[in-house]
């Protein structure tokens, strides 16, 4: 898949966004590290909350069909500036993809290549999370060490 390809796949998913409060359509593609492409828009919700980013639909498009590893994703917006990601897109895309590559386009096209450890350099993942499996304790834990007062175990110690 070629860079420009991507890009035209990212402009399009913006066509489809439901964005009848913000007026800000999005558009996503996401290559998996196989090479098999996912797209998504944003879709709006009268109750923002339920809102969903361009960026999440084409990651979770992708999980939902047994993709678990990211290569980059091109994000199209259209206004002056790039459009970047939102604070949760990052902390899903480092989920998935702690070492691709975030292609962000603004309104005429033009690019902005960063990483996403550039753009969420303290991203939160499986490091941050311990099983104490031997003790038979299948909760988890933040490892810091609140956890160790509220929990017993000598192994949290």
């Amino acid at each position: 898949m070629t860079d420009q390809e991507l890009m035209d796949m990212a402009k399009k998913a913006a066509e489809y966004a439901y964005v009848p409060y913000s007026k800000f359509p999005v558009g996503a593609a996401l290559e998996c590290s196989d090479g098999t492409i996912f797209t998504g828009c944003n879709v709006e919700n009268a109750a923002y909350g339920d809102t969903i980013c361009a960026e999440r639909t084409a990651a979770f498009k992708a999980v939902s069909e047994g993709h678990r590893r990211f290569k980059r994703i091109v994000i199209a917006g259209r206004s002056d500036d790039y459009c970047y990601p939102c604070g949760a897109c990052r902390q899903v895309l480092y989920e998935f993809g702690p070492d691709m590559e975030v292609v962000c386009l603004n309104k005429k096209g033009e690019e902005k290549r960063l990483s996403i450890r550039e753009l969420l350099p303290y991203g939160f993942d499986q490091t941050w999370l311990w099983v104490d499996a031997q003790d038979g304790c299948r909760s988890l834990f933040l490892r810091f060490s609140c956890c160790r007062r509220r929990h017993r175990s000598s192994a949290c110690r």
